[in-house]
């Protein structure tokens, strides 16, 4: 009987964004910017980075009706992403304008209330989830929303009690709907995404996690990103790997020394979809490595997870070259470390 090919499972929300076109100018009076829409949102952006490494990966996610919808699952489509798991559903597409800060950091205004992908069900969850899952990556915004981030974070504790897999989980924070009056709509107040998120890293093997998100879930750790990571690993993580812009990447591991690695100097046009393209470079080093249980990640030597960090943040530097969500090919990234 042929063994089952390791899959890369990435499970969360699709979001189109709105990103400015500033070269379109906004009209003779500056009031109607000009507008791309691009797929996006951290599932889809880990899924398609993946894909384009060569990964074997599939999407887990509910597909929202609306015009937007048929360009989402083209975008998918084109990257090699298996469509299995996209669950066709009735709620609308959620949408991001993004605007954009002089460093080229995005920020956001959501139109995502009653959207598709806060929607999930166990029956749902266990149609799409395929056999040979290797890595379960969740994070984002549909990891802590109700009502579906219940039934993520079951999937989640099964997988983690199963232990054939590995968990993953990037927190991806939003302020502005993780509380305030938008946040409460959906559901949410920052205790308690802070207790939704608590429920999913007591289960991870991998956390990637930015500054900016640890300053709003830990607000006292500012100015203590070392110790930061440190404690993170401690909690029971076996790899976390803090991202903090250009700034050295900062790596975790229980019982060892803290590691830091120095980003690829890059001439950035935007940082949408940074974080999502280094985490599919890690996915992809680990799958290559033949790592996808908990003692295989342990038990990795530094001196060849190293390696596959550098790669991670190549793919994320290479996408920081580009506008929006747009990581490397894996033939793109082989030229790139040449």
């Amino acid at each position: 009987m042929a063994s089952v090919r390791p899959v890369l499972s990435v499970l969360g929300e699709l979001v189109v964004d709105l990103l400015p076109d500033v070269a379109a100018g906004a009209g003779p009076s500056g009031t109607t910017p000009h507008y791309v829409a691009r797929p996006g949102g951290n599932a889809l952006n880990v899924a398609v980075a993946a894909g384009r490494l060569g990964v074997p990966v599939r999407l887990l996610a509910r597909l929202g009706t609306g015009p937007l919808a048929p360009g989402l699952r083209r975008h998918v489509e084109l990257a090699g992403v298996d469509l299995a798991g996209l669950v066709p559903a009735t709620e609308p597409v959620s949408l991001a304008v993004v605007g954009l800060g002089p460093d080229g950091s995005p920020d956001y205004g959501f139109h995502v209330q009653g959207a598709a992908d806060w929607q999930w069900t166990d029956e749902e969850l266990a149609a799409v989830l395929p056999a040979g899952t290797a890595i379960l990556h969740v994070g984002s915004i549909s990891s802590w929303t109700p009502p579906g981030c219940e039934a993520i974070a079951r999937l989640v504790e099964a997988v983690a009690a199963e232990g054939s897999a590995l968990v993953s989980v990037d927190p991806n924070i939003r302020p502005m709907l993780a509380g305030g009056r938008v946040g409460t709509a959906l559901g949410n107040s920052p205790a308690e995404v802070r207790a939704r998120l608590d429920r999913l890293l007591s289960r991870a093997d991998v956390v990637k996690v930015s500054a900016e998100d640890l300053a709003w879930l830990e607000p006292e750790a500012q100015g203590d990103l070392d110790g930061a990571a440190l404690r993170w690993a401690d909690r029971g993580v076996a790899l976390v790997l803090l991202t903090d812009g250009g700034a050295p990447l900062r790596i975790a591991r229980p019982g060892r020394n803290l590691l830091r690695r120095e980003p690829p100097r890059v001439d950035v046009v935007d940082t949408v979809g940074a974080g999502d393209s280094l985490a599919a470079g890690l996915f992809a080093g680990l799958l290559d490595a033949g790592v996808t249980t908990r003692p295989a990640l342990e038990q990795l030597p530094d001196e060849e997870l190293l390696p596959i960090v550098d790669d991670a943040a190549l793919v994320a530097a290479l996408n920081c070259t580009r506008e929006g969500a747009d990581p490397p090919t894996r033939d793109e990234l082989a030229a790139a470390r040449r």
